[in-house]
């Protein structure tokens, strides 16, 4: 990729290690993540990619190690701050609350970003009423983005699949990250949509100005759209460097299908 990013790491994973009883899920995983950059996070399955996101996401603790993001120590914060520090996130399988319409779904994403107390949104003060026109504002931007205008009302069950995942990225913008976590959004999409998502994650990251940190099984979304990839193996990184420096590297192409078969990726 040819995007300027920023040298200065916004994500910062040192060392971390996770264990679950006698399996060792993560074993003293380090790498960052430039502002600015579409950064991959690859492996086959079972090699800890989900486990490291939760980590992210403050929904595993680390028994060892630590993840610094933007002046955080993530350890230090309780989950539910983590998406007003400037976290987004979807996930493999959908999180939608699928009886409320899009739009419901949408302004869930902006609470992270509200600040008024209880007794403010009791008797509707004004600082309250600016809070809620300024998320309805939020979630309207997210939901033209992602070109949903069309079913903004209309129940998230009664949608296509593709088109929920597409409501779930609006979420995660509209909580205003400055890091998007994408837990494999090509999963489950047609050529048609996954034709498109390679655009759409870049025209994210350059409109919005956000990094982005991406876990996908698609090696070619993963090798189009990354300025640079880390891959591991059995909770332990096995390579880190530019996508044609990951994509030649020995030890993932033993990772994911042997010695011969290189060209796969």
């Amino acid at each position: 990729m040819n995007h300027q990013t920023s040298k200065l790491p916004l994500l910062e994973v040192d060392k971390i290690t996770v264990r679950f009883g006698g399996i060792v899920a993560l074993n003293a995983v380090s790498f960052d993540v430039h502002r600015g950059e579409v950064r991959g996070l690859i492996g086959p399955n079972g090699a800890g990619k989900s486990t490291l996101f939760n980590c992210l996401s403050r929904l595993y603790p680390c028994n060892s190690g630590a993840i610094h993001f933007d002046g955080h120590t993530l350890s230090d914060l309780p989950r539910h701050r983590i998406a007003g520090i400037g976290v987004g996130r979807t996930f493999q399988n959908l999180a939608l609350f699928r009886t409320m319409t899009v739009r419901e779904n949408v302004l869930i994403g902006t609470h992270s970003q509200q600040h008024s107390g209880f007794l403010q949104d009791a008797l509707r003060f004004s600082s309250a009423a600016r809070a809620e026109r300024s998320a309805q504002m939020r979630a309207d931007e997210a939901i033209e983005m992602l070109s949903l205008e069309s079913v903004a009302d209309r129940l998230v069950a009664d949608l296509p699949f593709g088109t929920q995942k597409r409501v779930e990225l609006a979420r995660a913008l509209a909580c205003n990250p400055s890091l998007l976590l994408l837990d494999e959004p090509a999963c489950g999409l047609n050529h048609e949509e996954l034709k498109g998502l390679g655009e759409l994650i870049l025209d994210i990251r350059d409109r919005l100005k956000l990094t982005v940190l991406l876990v996908e099984h698609h090696m070619g979304l993963v090798m189009g759209v990354c300025d640079r990839i880390v891959a591991l193996n059995f909770g332990k990184t096995i390579a880190d460097g530019t996508p044609e420096e990951v994509r030649n590297h020995p030890e993932v192409i033993r990772a994911y299908l042997g010695d011969d078969v290189g060209a796969a990726l």
